[in-house]
């Protein structure tokens, strides 16, 4: 089967041009030095997919008690800021795009990385289990939020996202998926407030709007992207009330005219009965911007989906891990490395 359709550039809009539909997915690496911020090893990393029509960065956290993995790297400081300007500038210089993945994790966040604090989440509802990758540090009941907290941290996603450009990113994707902050606001299972931002599709929105809002009042529509998970699936239990909340905020997104939403899922075989369908799928009928599919495509059936018009982009993953080359591998149908966890112990 022909992937060439894979191939075609795509104008998001009037600022940003990509060279094909094959975007680099974020991915978690845990790579960056003690200060959080990238290394030399992450500049070559990154140099090395260029080829992507666009590179969306690992998740970056946007201030300290953000973090809830080790060595994760950061927005927040003017360290941070000129070690992520060598990535973007060598990125640049292979013929790349990239965006930084704009992230605070909630109510999954430890001490263990920022010290004294609370841990912020919409409501003081925590998450069995233990951090990933330090299995020692279990998860703490978190602080539900208070307005001027609220402030502040839609104050501190737009500071990031002016770093972001400082730092030559060419735009932002706002991480409002996957059980982290943005989403824990999204979803009856982490949010019971009764205040401005809790029970009704609109205030249960309020947050991620603000959010979306503060980053485009300073780099433009144009630059700032969301991705969101409509169906409850990590750090998560699922409730069928959710489906209003994104039927709500679907169409405020598409007032925005975003560069793009992408979906927040492992795998988009995965159905959700309360969205009548796969994550995708809900998506391109509720949205009708650029829409980034993910979620196990391989490029075949990723080409197909496009050519049927389930989405406009197609975000790769682990595919990325193992093989530096995929756009080139693809376009050529030569075959690919397969990943194994092995992998991640080290940057190829």
């Amino acid at each position: 089967m022909t992937t060439q359709n894979l191939f075609t550039s795509v104008k998001l809009n009037d600022d940003i041009e990509l060279n094909n539909r094959i975007l680099m997915a974020p991915l978690t690496r845990c790579m960056a030095d003690e200060n959080l911020v990238p290394t030399d090893a992450m500049v070559q990393y990154y140099a090395r997919r260029a080829a992507a029509g666009l590179i969306i960065s690992e998740a970056t956290i946007i201030r300290p008690d953000g973090q809830g993995y080790p060595n994760t790297p950061g927005l927040f400081s003017a360290e941070q800021v000129q070690g992520w300007r060598k990535v973007t500038d060598a990125v640049h210089q292979g013929g790349g795009k990239i965006f930084a993945q704009l992230w605070h994790v909630g109510r999954v966040a430890h001490p263990h990385f920022f010290g004294e604090g609370d841990v912020l989440a919409p409501s003081a509802l925590g998450v069995e289990g233990s951090v990933p990758r330090m299995r020692e540090l279990t998860y703490q009941i978190p602080k539900a939020v208070s307005q001027d907290e609220i402030n502040q941290l839609v104050s501190d996603y737009a500071k990031a996202a002016e770093n972001a450009i400082e730092a030559g990113f060419d735009g932002v994707e706002i991480h409002g998926a996957n059980g982290y902050l943005i989403d824990q606001f999204l979803h009856h299972a982490s949010n019971v407030r009764t205040d401005n931002y809790g029970q009704t599709p609109e205030n249960m929105s309020r947050f991620a709007l603000e959010v979306v809002d503060a980053v485009m009042s300073v780099i433009g529509a144009n630059r700032t992207a969301l991705r969101v998970s409509p169906g409850a699936y990590f750090n998560m239990a699922a409730d069928p009330r959710d489906r209003a909340i994104f039927d709500y905020l679907l169409p405020e997104l598409q007032k925005r005219k975003l560069a793009y939403l992408h979906g927040g899922i492992f795998d988009d075989a995965m159905t959700f009965d309360y969205l009548d369908g796969s994550i995708s799928q809900y998506l391109r009928s509720h949205y009708q911007g650029t829409l980034v599919g993910v979620g196990g495509y391989s490029a075949q059936t990723a080409s197909q989906a496009i050519a049927n018009n389930q989405f406009d982009l197609i975000a790769i993953g682990r595919p990325f891990i193992a093989n530096p080359d995929y756009v080139e591998r693809v376009r050529n149908t030569l075959p690919l490395v397969e990943y194994s966890e092995d992998m991640l112990a080290s940057l190829i």
